[in-house]
């Protein structure tokens, strides 16, 4: 029996020094693809003139509620991804009689489109006069357009 018990303390600290995040990956995840990350979402309101922005954000378990955005503001949100790695958040955007609904975080496993841009742990979503974009980060804060505003 102590036997057994010295196996298991092995396995389960052998299990424990694996799960640590690897040196060098640009997002803290594990050998077995867990992401420790902390990410932060940001919806900004970048309109010219005073037009308010409205949005409302939510995954399958928070629901972050409905906000105005005066010109310039943002509303912000952090999490961590959930063990099976499917954390999604979308996000319904307003604006006079015009709108647009999207997810702005989603699970990614191979194609790290959304990461890369948010260089693996900070995303930034711009509401502008013709559309939401979607600042790329590593490639010199550039904004790209992502989705345009529908009636």
């Amino acid at each position: 029996m102590r036997a057994f018990k010295g196996i298991a303390l092995f396995i389960l600290c052998a299990a424990l020094a694996l799960s640590r995040p690897r040196p060098g990956n640009s997002a803290e995840t594990n050998d077995w693809g867990v992401d420790f990350t902390k990410w932060h979402v940001h919806v900004v309101n970048g309109f010219g003139g005073q037009r308010a922005l409205e949005i409302h954000c939510k995954s399958d378990i928070d629901d972050l509620g409905t906000h105005t955005l005066t010109p310039g503001s943002d509303f912000n949100w952090h999490f961590r991804v959930n063990l099976p790695g499917t954390t999604r958040f979308s996000c319904d955007f307003h604006k006079d009689n015009q709108h647009a609904s999207f997810d702005v975080f989603w699970p990614e496993s191979k194609d790290h489109w959304l990461r890369y841009r948010c260089n693996f742990k900070e995303c930034f979503w711009i509401a502008k006069d013709d559309g939401i974009y979607i600042r790329n980060i590593p490639e010199g804060n550039r904004d790209e357009f992502f989705h345009g505003w529908e009636t």
